[in-house]
């Protein structure tokens, strides 16, 4: 058997995360296009990340360069799993003491929708995208999420096929709705080892009745947002028909006060009450719960209609369901900077891929942030006393955890091609210097770069 051939090193604190995965990379092409579409993923998003952003490419007129075709080939040809992939991206995370498991943690089932031209995209159809709040042309994904107060990252995504692109429609054996699919990445998560305190979701567009009877028959603990209507028809004319009727016609002493309190240190007062209507309320199966800024108003925007199986106290649903409420802005922010929808491939073994190594850019800053806090650890004098230094620090916000990527990631990116086409020597000393220091994550100020 002949040796392996070694992989050009890609930046120092990069190649420290893509090395982890080189036994799932077969061939040296695949092992250089893994580290060549992370490196591209991470770069300030300038135009749409396609396969000729990636590698510094000009659009259609550079399509057919050698480097963006091996990327193609590597994205929807070469023989790699992209499961195994994303296995290994779990398992390191699990193991990193940052962003190890947590008993607090809650399991986020996010339903996404991302506009395409055209039909020749797998999964591409007319339907109600979240990303533009209507119904056009697009991709859906469904997304299980970890999260805990420290930090968030994705763990599976799969897309959702509608019924108009199977030749059966809803009575096609491959049709699944989106709870079905949300229910299968649950079984994945679990079969990963990961624990977790709660399901939480939104609403997926309409009140998901088929998600949480799904949820109950299986015993899963969760909190799940719903809209205030409940339906029609199923309750006297005297009854209460929905959560916002039911809300308001409350005693103030129903009302119980609740703190919440936010990742950069504020807290802020809730109020949170049980209502009771048919087929909801305490002693029941299912819990109906609102949480809200005004027990007296009820403003739209700061008031949840929340359901569960969980006994735990007000506060602790309140804090459950706020968990997934803080991460959504930040992480449909990251998901789009590092070029989510942004494939330019049709296959669905392609988008599958393109999604898993979004996902292990994601993950790649965390793990730089977490190799310099311990090396600035390893650093640091002991302190007086003998006490305890090794402590590990929480991850920041991820948007900030890419900006501290970027710090060094686009300065060496374009120091190294503008040398490149400038001579063909290697640079002076003070140039070689910099890209050293830049390589093994020390960044600069991005406001005197650009």
């Amino acid at each position: 058997m002949s040796a392996r051939l070694s992989c050009p090193l890609a930046p120092e604190t990069l190649e420290a995360f893509a090395v982890q995965f080189d036994p799932l990379l077969q061939t040296l092409a695949q092992r250089q296009g893994f580290r060549t579409y992370l490196s591209g993923l991470l770069l300030p998003r300038d135009r749409f990340k396609t396969l000729t952003a990636l590698v510094g490419a000009e659009p259609l007129v550079q399509a057919q360069a050698a480097d963006v075709q091996r990327l193609q080939f590597f994205l929807s040809e070469a023989t790699w799993d992209a499961e195994a992939v994303n296995a290994q991206r779990l398992r390191r995370l699990k193991e990193e003491p940052a962003t190890a498991p947590s008993a607090a943690r809650v399991l986020g089932i996010d339903n996404t929708g991302d506009r395409k031209d055209g039909s020749a995209t797998d999964h591409v159809a007319r339907q109600y995208l979240g990303s533009l709040g209507k119904v056009d042309n697009g991709i859906v994904a469904v997304t299980t999420l970890w999260a805990d107060e420290r930090c968030y990252y994705p763990l599976h995504v799969a897309p959702y096929t509608p019924e108009k692109r199977l030749a059966g429609g809803k009575q096609d054996p491959a049709f699944r709705t989106k709870p079905q699919i949300a229910l299968d990445l649950v079984d994945r998560a679990q079969a990963a080892g990961i624990p977790l305190c709660a399901i939480v979701a939104d609403c997926f567009c309409v009140d998901n009745h088929a998600l949480e009877a799904a949820l109950l028959k299986r015993r899963l603990p969760h909190v799940l947002a719903r809209h205030g209507a409940l339906g029609r028809g199923w309750a006297p004319a005297e009854a209460d028909h929905s959560f916002k009727d039911a809300a308001p016609s409350l005693p103030l002493r129903a009302w119980r006060e609740v703190t919440r309190r936010f990742r950069d240190g504020h807290t802020e007062r809730w109020w949170a009450a049980e209502l009771t209507l048919l087929g909801y309320g305490p002693g029941r199966p299912v819990r109906a719960i609102c949480a809200t800024t005004d027990r007296r108003a009820l403003p739209a925007l700061s008031t949840w209609y929340l359901t569960t199986n969980l006994p735990a106290p007000l506060a602790e649903m309140v804090r459950l369901y706020g968990l997934r409420n803080w991460i959504e802005q930040g992480y449909k922010q990251m998901k789009d900077e590092l070029g989510w929808a942004d494939f330019m491939v049709r296959s669905d073994r392609a988008i599958r891929r393109h999604w898993t190594l979004v996902c292990c850019a994601f993950a790649s800053c965390g793990w730089n942030e977490a190799m310099q806090n311990r090396a600035s650890q390893s650093l640091a004098p002991p302190e007086a006393g003998g006490g305890e230094t090794n402590v590990e620090k929480p991850l920041p916000h991820w948007p900030l955890l890419l900006r501290a990527v970027r710090a060094w990631r686009t300065p060496a990116h374009w120091l190294a091609r503008c040398w490149a086409a400038f001579a063909s020597e290697p640079p002076p000393a003070e140039l070689a210097a910099l890209l050293g220091a830049l390589s093994t994550g020390h960044g600069i100020n991005l406001y005197l770069w650009l």
